[in-house]
């Protein structure tokens, strides 16, 4: 377990505003919740994690005025299946969604009709719902379609594949196909991120007046290695050494999910963080510009572990800090996620914890802040007492992990012992880790320590359920 001291704690507050009336009666405000997630963005790539190789203020700004979580999990190590955890409160032996399932022509397998999801939480309390950037839970038209799972409005990417290409023929508006022929022809008229955060500033000036749940799916910094040639990005050229990047710059693959050429592939990395960065602080000044910032919950978060791919290399930017493991990996540098939290008089200013917590306990935090009761059946608890600096925190009694590709692997998470079981449906071997004394996960130990090892698969041949979708095992 990562053990870091934590900074003084602050004395519990209410969770919503109490404004007096004439009656002395307090009203109760409703708060608005932003949940920004990164995509593809490391342990250490930002600042107050540890990153030195470029700076990260707006979100170092968010961190010094709210929380800093430091063991936290993603859903998973993939983007589907640890979005599809996020938002239905499940783990991912559990999910409907475990992995990158392609549909054709455009789009990801389906969140079924009827799934209980943080956007219907929220939707059944009375809120507008907003999401923009990338989707990757259904298909245009299909139960997934994020309409279709109480999402007011939704502009950017559907298809997690298309979404690799920051210059794209075109986006969705709800169901509006939004087209782009400044880009047709590998063309670089309109960047994407750029117009999908248009969208996410408008929606909070047209739902200022009412409580509002935005999801915000940012694209960066997920491969392709692109961005506008701004002055970002020239001030990160010839900064670093580099090893250019020879990429798909034409055929049938070209902007249809193959990654572009890059000559300054470590410079493009740099400024897409801070392009990043920049967001998140034109998301703030735009929650102060409405007035319903104090009134906001922000969270901020990565889908999993830094990328290896489009010419990027974590390891020159220590992306993954002290953590083994990138995207794909269920080593802590895969699933591990540096996670800020932050609501003016609410969550404690200038803290940190290091409670572990998962994607999944989202839902049932959100639940409780509403004064709903969660969904029966679902994985996650609430880790509220924790965000607001309260006494009474549940623990979980484990964590479960898996991974459908690279021949199938499983984690689970007990406490500071950790069970890996890798190359499942191939040549199937486990290995342990106490992250106590190993938080780098250097040395297993799984030999010295027979009986935790066989308690522990126990656990993790309990945890999942089968689906038919997602085999994990050898029929």
């Amino acid at each position: 377990m990562r053990k870091i001291i934590s900074l003084p704690v602050l004395l519990p507050v209410s969770l919503f505003y109490a404004n007096a009336q004439p009656s002395g009666k307090p009203v109760e405000t409703k708060p608005n919740i932003v949940f920004i997630l990164a995509d593809d963005l490391g342990y250490g790539d930002l600042s107050c994690f540890g990153q030195e190789k470029f700076e990260t203020p707006n979100i170092d700004r968010l961190a010094l005025n709210g929380m800093r979580c430091t063991h936290t999990y993603t859903g998973t190590t993939v983007s589907a299946p640890s979005r599809a955890s996020l938002l239905t409160g499940l783990h991912t032996g559990h999910t409907p969604i475990r992995g990158n399932m392609e549909v054709k022509p455009e789009g990801q397998f389906p969140l079924p009709s009827g799934q209980n999801t943080i956007f219907k939480l929220f939707k059944e309390a009375g809120y507008s719902t907003g999401a923009f950037g990338k989707w990757g839970l259904g298909q245009p038209g299909s139960t997934g379609d994020p309409n279709n799972q109480f999402v007011d409005e939704f502009y950017g990417y559907n298809c997690q594949l298309l979404a690799h290409n920051y210059y794209p023929d075109h986006l969705w508006h709800n169901q509006t196909r939004v087209n782009f022929p400044d880009n047709a022809d590998g063309k670089f008229g309109t960047y994407a991120q750029d117009l999908i955060q248009e969208q996410t500033l408008n929606f909070i000036k047209n739902n200022k007046n009412k409580p509002f749940f935005l999801y915000v799916p940012l694209l960066l910094p997920h491969a392709e290695l692109i961005v506008p040639n701004d002055s970002i990005f020239e001030k990160f050229k010839g900064k670093f050494p580099e090893k250019p990047y020879k990429g798909t710059d034409s055929g049938p693959a070209f902007r249809k999910g193959g990654y572009a050429s890059q000559e300054y592939p470590k410079a493009a990395y740099a400024a897409m963080v801070t392009r990043l960065d920049m967001y998140v602080g034109q998301i703030i000044d735009e929650l102060k510009r409405q007035g319903v910032y104090d009134n906001t919950l922000i969270i901020f978060t990565s889908d999993n572990g830094p990328h290896v791919e489009g010419g990027n290399d974590p390891d020159f930017f220590n992306s993954n800090g002290i953590y083994r493991g990138h995207k794909r990996d269920l080593y802590d540098g895969g699933i591990g996620t540096p996670t800020i939290v932050s609501w003016k008089n609410r969550v404690p200013s200038g803290t940190q914890t290091d409670y572990t917590f998962a994607f999944y306990d989202y839902l049932p935090t959100f639940a409780e802040l509403l004064g709903k009761e969660h969904p029966k059946g679902i994985d996650g608890i609430s880790v509220l007492p924790t965000l607001l600096g309260k006494n009474g925190q549940k623990k979980h009694d484990f964590f479960y992990f898996e991974f459908q590709e690279l021949g199938g692997r499983q984690a689970v998470l007990e406490g500071s012992w950790k069970l890996l079981h890798l190359d499942i449906r191939n040549n199937p071997y486990y290995e342990l880790y106490n992250l106590a004394s190993d938080p780098s996960e250097k040395h297993n130990v799984i030999d010295l320590y027979p009986e935790k090892a066989a308690h522990l698969k126990k656990i993790m041949q309990c945890a999942r359920t089968e689906d038919p979708n997602w085999p994990l095992f050898k029929n």
